[in-house]
């Protein structure tokens, strides 16, 4: 396991620059992993289940925990306990961090059940609610609200799972939370094969998978803290000084957290009115989106936050923007390009994972235009990832909450507006517009938060990056001409078989991804430009 360094006084050769790339490296490859596991995943799901009602249910029951789950473990809790127990680490005993882990795993589980029991018990209302589409029209209320009783405690567990992972990561063993998530697509995988055929109700298999995986994650972990010795007994301790400072920092995340699971919500509130399916071809072409956001966005901000914070602590400020600049610099190369590639590839993408059993034609047509609306959001949504862990591994919690605020609702008045226009127009699919409206929040919060921190001066750009702009341009633009080249020579990508639309679309993602870095070698992009200064 990786081990994070000291990086004070590393250069441009330094042990920064490598320790960044080293662990970015090992998150990037497990995610991969798990992202792969994810589009089989859904492989699976389309074939089986297609894109209609039963699924609709599913994936709002499914959508319920996760958003808490990301307002407990990899939201609020996650950004205010990273800061603290890397400051813990740095400037404390062993001990000391060891009886924090103790007491904050404590208190988590014990209001993770009463959320969970809570939950359970309030299923109906809760699809009532946020999923009135079931109840008005003819959609499976009854369905979805078992479904929800068997994934709401999904958030005991991941939660959990997250704040083990969090604790790793900390301590620089990166590998097992990356590889954590593989767990549940091979389990929700096993469900739809084995269990669904079994079932009066195939799609309930779903549901209880996604609850067994929660506790196939969270034991699959406990082994490798016990190894670290990071698996003290877990006490109640709210009245700690550690676990307050940890809800101080989280109250104004709590807070943004919360518009923020309300606009996903109002999201799929909207959907659950539009033509049946909706909701599905959202999850499809987001799936698309989450691939390179996680693979790559993700696993930066997971190994930046930390060192950051680690600087933080150490009050070296230097090291702190250098870091900054080079997760800017990684995003930038990497993200414009797959940004552009999701959006003239998006229908293609589409017709090779997904089309076939359930999932036909017109279920292609839907997924890839709401894609097409998601892809060049990919670049804001990379960039918040990493421009947060520059506030709150200054535990600076409020300004960045203030910012995705503002966004979140541009975000719910986009959604409306785009919407009915749409429905009024007909130009597009109306989901398309809730796609839109994401992209463009997404862009706007980006936007707050880079100028935010420049205001702030803690981060100061390094030189090149003029430069680096036109290269990535150029590299993209020459990628794109290719693209749009390839699928003139591809043809109808229906009326292929399986086998042809992955030979295209490999042609297409490896012949692409070859043009954009030769173009940008040719162009002067180094290795050198991309280390830490």
């Amino acid at each position: 396991m990786n081990q994070a360094p000291s990086s004070e006084g590393a250069g441009p050769d330094g042990p920064e620059t490598s320790a960044l790339i080293r662990s970015t490296s090992t998150v990037a490859s497990m995610t991969l992993l798990s992202r792969i596991f994810g589009l089989v995943r859904d492989l699976v799901f389309s074939r089986i289940f297609g894109a209609a009602a039963v699924t609709d249910a599913f994936y709002f029951a499914f959508k319920m925990p996760n958003l808490l789950r990301r307002f407990f473990a990899e939201g609020a809790f996650a950004q205010a306990f990273v800061p603290v127990i890397a400051e813990f680490r740095a400037t404390r005993s062993a001990e000391d961090a060891r009886e924090l882990i103790a007491r904050v795993s404590g208190t988590l589980a014990v209001s993770l059940f009463v959320v969970s029991l809570i939950g359970v018990v309030s299923a109906p209302l809760l699809v009532l609610i946020f999923g009135t589409g079931f109840v008005t029209g003819d959609g499976p209320f009854e369905l979805a609200t078992a479904m929800l009783r068997f994934t709401f405690p999904y958030i005991f567990f991941i939660s959990l799972t997250a704040m083990a992972g969090s604790v790793l990561n900390t301590y620089g063993r990166f590998a097992v939370p990356a590889f954590t998530p593989v767990l549940l697509n091979v389990v929700l995988i096993a469900s739809a094969i084995w269990l669904s055929p079994r079932l009066e109700e195939p799609i309930l298999a779903l549901a209880i998978g996604v609850f067994v995986a929660g506790v196939v994650q969270l034991l699959f972990q406990i082994p490798f803290l016990i190894k670290a010795g990071l698996l003290p007994r877990p006490r109640f301790g709210f009245a700690d000084r550690g676990v307050r400072r940890i809800l101080k920092l989280m109250l104004p995340i709590m807070f943004g957290s919360s518009v923020a699971q309300i606009n996903i919500l109002f999201d799929t509130w909207i959907a659950s009115f539009l033509t049946m399916g909706s909701i599905t071809w959202l999850y499809y072409s987001d799936r698309l989106v989450e691939f390179p956001l996680g693979v790559f966005g993700i696993a930066i901000a997971t190994v930046v936050l930390p060192m950051l914070s680690s600087h933080h602590a150490r009050e070296s400020g230097e090291s702190f923007s250098a870091t900054i600049d080079w997760a800017l610099r990684s995003v930038l190369l990497i993200s414009v390009p797959a940004a552009v590639a999701l959006f003239v590839l998006a229908e293609p993408l589409i017709a090779t994972l997904f089309f076939g059993g359930q999932f036909d034609g017109g279920d292609v047509f839907m997924a890839g235009a709401s894609l097409r609306a998601f892809a060049p959001g990919l670049l804001g949504f990379i960039l918040v990832k990493i421009l947060v862990s520059g506030y709150f591994s200054r535990q600076d919690t409020k300004t960045p909450v203030k910012i995705g605020v503002k966004a979140l609702v541009l975000g719910m008045i986009l959604n409306v507006i785009f919407v009915l226009t749409l429905l009024r127009t007909g130009w597009a699919p109306a989901h398309v517009g809730l796609a839109a409206a994401t992209t463009l929040s997404s862009i706007s919060n980006a936007t707050m938060l880079f100028f935010g921190l420049r205001k702030a001066n803690v981060y100061r750009p390094g030189p090149g990056w003029r430069s680096m702009f036109m290269r990535v341009g150029l590299a993209t633009a020459v990628m794109t001409a290719f693209l749009i080249w390839l699928l003139t020579q591809a043809g109808d990508w229906l009326l292929m078989s399986t086998g042809s639309r992955i030979a295209w679309l490999g042609a297409a993602v490896l012949g692409g991804a070859a043009v954009y870095f030769a173009v940008g070698w040719t162009a002067g992009l180094r290795p050198g430009q991309f280390r830490v200064r």
